[in-house]
């Protein structure tokens, strides 16, 4: 039974969620404030189910051995170090839309607290005062609204600003024009934006390109008396740069959610006037935490019982009713992968993988991974499904893939080919009704082979007399033949022999193999069956 911990505060609902569907939980709600006790349990654990107060830093990924993915109730994923987690085979699975209306319409409040002054204003009436004349706001009403990140939440805020009659400006280079047209936006180019926007609200993740995306040189091309909302990241915006804007007057006031350290005991922004600052408040809806606790525990749960990837940063998605049928075909893409990583010695330029017939109308981008991880882990040892297409793009390799209709006699078929620097090589396979994955061709020689745990390749020249003498020497070693699978273009030409044998092969055998008259190359292949 797979294990998981919980060592944030979740709703209890996800604890019953894990047990209903026959998980293991340990609810340790303040666990994430203690990081020894966090190392010295971590390794007991399949799962790990976080909000922000656990870091999951590189020390507890090293810690982690059986861990197999982290779920972070929320859609922030600062706290996990996902580069380690890719490296050791650790899904990183976050839950996107569970707290995006509640973020949404937090940032919507802000931009009504910040157009009307209202926390200032409550301030002062409470305090006794009645300082009608001090606090002026001005109408959202056909006012400009740039949202920077038009995605999900970006996407709702949008709605619902365009439901208030403003005129709403979105800057996302994955903003399609449907999408656009859709949600009633004009989409432009973010210069235009700052030019054009009275009320500007962030919506996109902190990376190396948004840090700072508001910067004071951006600050100096917006309208005088812009107003800037941010309930995204911290570290979108130069606070320090904004408070000078609205210590000038050049910003008419800004509402901020979060900033760039937290928990914020101090900062810059601080009582400066028309500034609404509240405590990274954007998913604490009481539906929200819930939405979001039972979320997580469901997509943990899928995958460590069904095997169903959904939401996960650093993996292909796998639903739960593609995964029965996705199984003998990553069993396929596996050995086809290893196959070809086997014989490559030279550096690898690109690798191409052909899918054909059913296999094509499956979710070929988790296949391309598990191929991808077969090819490399000859070469790097450490690399696993979770980080090979991460591993492949950083050493420069390229990626082809191809889908196509059923073409030949096989209703499935997987081809991979790699691209070394002097030469090409590929292997192709197919599965049949037993489920069991053969290797139907190499270089293209066509053949018929089921792979063992050791076998061994060999090509020759097709000539009389070879397989007996090939026998007999494997017969001296005592290694037995289990399969003995053959294959030639034309009599006397380039032939193919693919042995499964029960036993190690040393490379001592395959010297003396090497030896063999007419032999061109010999090799003891290992695969996982």
């Amino acid at each position: 039974m797979a294990k998981v911990l919980i060592s944030d505060k979740l709703s209890e609902t996800a604890v019953q969620v894990f047990k209903d569907k026959g998980v293991e939980v340990d609810y340790m709600p303040d666990l994430g404030k203690d990081k020894d006790k966090l190392l010295e349990i971590i390794g007991q654990y399949d799962g790990l189910a976080i909000r922000s107060a656990t870091k999951a830093t590189e020390k507890v990924i090293a810690a982690a051995d059986n861990l197999k993915v982290i779920g972070r109730a929320g859609i922030g994923v600062d706290n996990v170090d996902i580069e380690q987690a890719t490296q050791r085979g650790i899904i990183v699975m976050n839950t996107p839309f569970g707290n995006s209306i509640t973020t949404a319409e937090h940032a919507i409040a802000m931009m009504f607290a910040v157009a009307r002054q209202i926390p200032a204003a409550d301030a002062s009436t409470q305090a006794g005062k009645w300082e009608k004349s001090k606090f002026m706001g001005v109408e959202i009403t056909s006012k400009v609204l740039g949202i920077i990140g038009c995605g999900n939440i970006g996407g709702i805020v949008a709605s619902r600003a365009v439901g208030l009659k403003m005129k709403v400006i979105a800057f996302d280079p994955f903003l399609s024009v449907e999408r656009a047209v859709e949600l009633g936006v004009e989409k432009v180019e973010l210069a235009d934006l700052f030019k054009r926007a009275d009320f500007i609200s962030l919506h996109t993740p902190l990376t190396d390109k948004t840090r700072n995306i508001i910067s004071a040189q951006a600050i100096s091309t917006m309208k005088d008396g812009v107003r800037i909302i941010n309930c995204a990241r911290g570290g979108l915006v130069d606070e320090s740069a904004l408070a000078d804007a609205i210590k000038s007057g050049k910003v008419a006031g800004a509402a901020f959610d979060v900033f760039t350290q937290e928990p914020a005991k101090e900062n810059v922004l601080f009582g400066l006037p028309n500034v609404v600052c509240t405590p990274h408040l954007g998913a604490s809806t009481s539906e929200a935490q819930e939405n979001v606790a039972i979320q997580v525990a469901e997509q943990m749960a899928d995958y460590l019982v069904n095997g169903a990837v959904s939401n996960a940063l650093n993996m292909p998605s796998i639903t739960a009713e593609e995964a029965p049928r996705l199984t003998p075909f990553v069993k396929l893409a596996d050995q086809l992968g290893s196959f070809a990583g086997q014989l490559t010695e030279t550096s690898l330029k690109g690798i191409r993988i052909e899918y054909e017939g059913d296999v094509a109308e499956l979710n070929t981008r988790a296949l391309t991974a598990v191929v991808l991880s077969g090819v490399l882990k000859p070469l790097l040892q450490s690399v696993n499904m979770v980080s090979a297409p991460a591993v492949a793009k950083e050493r420069g390799i390229q990626i082809e893939e191809t889908r196509r209709e059923q073409q030949g006699a096989y209703e499935n078929y997987i081809r991979v080919t790699l691209v070394t620097e002097r030469q090409e090589r590929s292997v192709a396979g197919t599965v049949f009704g037993d489920a069991k994955p053969r290797i139907i061709q190499i270089k293209g020689i066509n053949m018929e082979a089921e792979l063992g745990a050791n076998m061994l390749y060999i090509t020759n020249q097709d000539k009389p007399g070879f397989i007996g003498r090939l026998g007999s020497l494997l017969g001296k070693h005592e290694l037995n033949i289990a399969t003995f699978n053959l294959g030639r273009k034309e009599a006397g030409q380039d032939a193919i022999a693919l042995i499964e044998i029960d036993g190690v092969i040393s490379d001592a055998v395959i010297s003396e193999i090497e030896a063999l008259e007419g032999v061109v190359q010999a090799k003891a292949m290992l695969f996982t069956v």
